[in-house]
């Protein structure tokens, strides 16, 4: 291995204050980077393709926290509905009705956040602010007893101004306020904001951020 995993690590999580949570983003790296945090410490990890987080799931240790973060594909939940811990990026109704029924034939409960759409790229996935409110108030997902909603994730526009990002981090947090009160007042397992990556995650910490997702910094450039 030819790169700090755990110095990096340790500098990462060196700056995150109590309460934050480090998903650290092992997608295309190898299972000997995944280890050398683990070794660490390090427990929640991310993948985004179904195939790389199958190998690994099967290869390296049973407790870790596997995080699926890119866009899931309907057809994959039944390949990864046995193990995932939680499933961040859930951007549809029908991608909710699924992970719902492959919990249940697996009898498990998932987790799962709501992904906001906010960034200014068309390229990015997830629910505009007018499109997660009906979904939420359309309520069918409140008779899901095998998936938990645990909080909303995003993704900040990948640009150079600081301010912007801020102000994305801001609203974000703010609809998850909006979301909290409307729908989860009694619901403490509804607490998390899940935004920051390598590039931002500190001033995502500033603003709201309860979880960040952190790959560059800790395992270096993708291989």
């Amino acid at each position: 291995m030819n790169y700090d995993v755990k110095g990096n690590l340790r500098q990462v999580l060196g700056n995150l204050p109590t309460g934050v949570q480090l998903v650290a983003i092992s997608k295309y790296h190898p299972s000997e980077y995944v280890v050398a945090a683990y070794d660490e410490g390090q427990r929640v990890f991310g993948e985004s393709h179904e195939q790389e987080l199958s190998r690994k799931y099967q290869e390296l240790p049973k407790d870790i926290r596997w995080h699926f973060i890119g866009h899931l594909q309907t057809n994959k939940v039944k390949y990864i509905a046995p193990y995932i811990s939680m499933i961040e990026a859930v951007d549809s109704l029908k991608l909710l009705r699924e992970i719902d029924k492959h919990a249940a034939r697996n009898g498990r409960v998932i987790d799962v956040l709501l992904e906001l759409h906010i960034a200014e790229e068309e390229t990015k996935y997830g629910l505009r602010r007018d499109d997660l409110f009906d979904l939420l108030d359309g309520g069918e997902w409140r008779s899901m007893s095998h998936v938990r909603i645990c909080g909303l994730m995003m993704m900040a526009s990948n640009v150079d101004d600081e301010s912007q990002i801020c102000s994305e981090f801001d609203l974000a947090a703010a609809i998850f306020d909006e979301v909290k009160a409307k729908y989860f007042a009694d619901a403490p397992w509804f607490r998390e904001r899940s935004w920051g990556m390598s590039h931002d995650y500190l001033l995502a910490v500033a603003h709201g951020s309860t979880m960040v997702r952190v790959g560059t910094a800790i395992f270096g450039p993708r291989i």
